[in-house]
């Protein structure tokens, strides 16, 4: 079997993977900021990061896998200026801040248990980690490469510049920052315009703030996950990583600050996941383009034209290498959709054949003789059988050549007509040697349910989900036209005690989200 190889963004090459530690890998990934619910261009990322961690797992690595929660606002350098998103969205919904906190966390792990990831083993929050980044802050200014001004504190990129390699993992030129950086609040603070903040003075307004030895303030994006990843990993770890679009300057920005603090860059191998677009352009909240995850499950976006299970969605990010972009659309999601239905009739087929050979070995040693042995006519085809070999074996040549789920996929998929072939008389059963045969219900379960997180219990529970609601806001409806409010009520709270919210369109319709 060969060494698992992943492709370093920092070296923009292919390394072999070696642990810090032999046996134990430790990995950081960036979280969700909770001001608002997840869309399908962050569940890549989450469910890139979870089959990464499921096949370190599978190789029998002791894995660390900490994802972080970023609850303390989110302060952003590029494109808008400085503000508490959580407090600004709280507003709008009329919530303490820490209650719109928990609303959107729940809500995050309701959709990663949908989408059946595995839960990471540290889960911190930016929240409850003030004091050690303040902690980094102050180191990071006796080291001569941050100042205070006006009770805030920024990173002198510059000077770390002149010392670092800054830009390396993004590509990004120090002097063409001075041409691309936006003007931003607090820009005439800085020393320099491509410096970033660490920590920015709270104005009166400011709702969610600490104090510090700076004053009452708020900490800095990058600051947040510097601290965590050194707190729970080390001051260097294995494995960094989120998507394409943290490169710059969420993650550029981590390693000069924790290069700073602990004199080396924080991950070894640093590994980012690329987007999903909707028409060549990346889907995200500031495009105005994103399909909110609870209206991929219930089809309630425009631009859907269904509702989309979990694993449908799983499936159609799974089919494309994680590093390669992956563009949106109905007939895209509606193909995945069949061709996992295809695929999960074909492993259910095949433990059935598994099941019924077992049994035929159990029934000829109970009478003495071995099914499928003794003549030419019965013998196993060895072709087939080196065939199919071939096809299994080449599941963990591609996994260790930097998680290609795309190729595991496509080998899988040719396995498909061979055990359809098998059940339906095609290949005759004695074809296909007994060890053969174990093999392949090894490798799917392996590949289909353990790496890749594929369940099949679930396959359409969302669309029997749809129907049901269908039923009710049909039922509510006539209770409505008959003005019979009590039931027309009772359907609508009774439902938001379980999470989904009714909401009456004003062209007579009806959709629903989850709360």
């Amino acid at each position: 079997m060969s060494q698992l190889k992943v492709h370093n963004s920092y070296t923009r090459q292919k390394e072999i993977f070696t642990p810090l530690t032999p046996g134990h890998v430790g990995m950081y990934v960036c979280g969700p900021t909770v001001s608002g619910e997840s869309h399908l261009g962050h569940a890549r990322p989450f469910i890139t990061f979870d089959f990464i961690y499921r096949y370190l797992l599978h190789l029998g690595y002791k894995v660390r896998y900490v994802r972080n929660i970023t609850d303390a606002g989110h302060f952003e350098e590029e494109g808008r200026e400085a503000e508490d998103k959580i407090a600004k969205k709280a507003a709008i919904e009329k919530l303490e801040p820490m209650e719109l906190v928990q609303k959107y966390t729940n809500l995050f792990h309701w959709a990663m248990h949908r989408f059946n990831n595995l839960e990471p083993s540290i889960e911190p929050t930016a929240t409850g980690h003030i004091v050690e980044q303040i902690g980094m802050i102050e180191t990071i200014i006796r080291e001569g490469y941050a100042y205070e001004i006006n009770g805030s504190v920024y990173f002198d990129v510059k000077k770390y510049a002149a010392h670092y390699p800054y830009g390396k993992l993004s590509g990004r030129v120090l002097d063409d920052l001075l041409e691309t950086t936006r003007d931003l609040d607090g820009q005439e603070e800085k020393h320099n315009r491509q410096d970033f903040a660490l920590w920015k003075a709270a104005p009166p307004e400011h709702i969610m703030r600490w104090q510090s030895p700076w004053g009452q303030g708020f900490p800095g994006w990058h600051i947040e996950c510097s601290a965590m990843s050194t707190k729970y990993l080390g001051e260097q770890f294995d494995i960094h990583g989120g998507g394409m679009d943290l490169q710059f300057p969420h993650h550029e920005s981590e390693i000069a600050q924790s290069t700073i603090c602990n004199k080396h860059i924080p991950a070894r191998y640093w590994l980012h996941n690329n987007m999903i677009t909707l028409n060549g352009r990346k889907m995200g909240k500031s495009y105005g383009n994103q399909i909110r995850l609870t209206e991929m499950f219930s089809g309630t976006h425009p631009l859907l034209t269904q509702a989309y299970s979990p694993m449908t969605i799983r499936f159609f990010i799974l089919q494309t290498h994680y590093r390669s972009t992956l563009d949106f659309s109905n007939e895209a999601l509606q193909a995945a959709e069949k061709g996992l239905k295809r695929l999960w009739e074909a492993y259910d087929l095949l433990k059935k054949l598994v099941a019924d050979e077992a049994a035929l070995q159990a029934a000829g040693a109970a009478t003495g003789e071995t099914p499928g042995n003794g003549s030419p006519a019965t013998a196993a085809d060895p072709v087939l059988d080196d065939s199919i070999r071939k096809l299994l074996l080449e599941l963990d040549e591609f996994m260790n050549d930097d998680f290609n789920t795309a190729k595991v996929l496509a080998n899988i998929f040719e396995l498909v007509p061979v055990v359809n072939s098998l059940k339906g008389g095609q290949i005759r059963r004695e074809a296909l040697s007994p060890d053969t045969l174990q093999l392949m219900k090894r490798y799917f379960d392996d590949y289909l349910e353990k790496i890749l997180g594929l369940k099949g219990e679930s396959m359409g529970d969302d669309h029997k989900l749809t129907g049901v609601m269908d039923l009710l806001i049909d039922i509510r409806k006539d209770a409505r036209s008959r003005k019979d409010y009590a039931t027309s009520d009772k359907i609508r709270n009774q439902l938001l005690g379980l999470g989904i919210v009714l909401k009456d369109e004003k062209d007579g319709g009806v959709s629903f989200t989850f709360a």
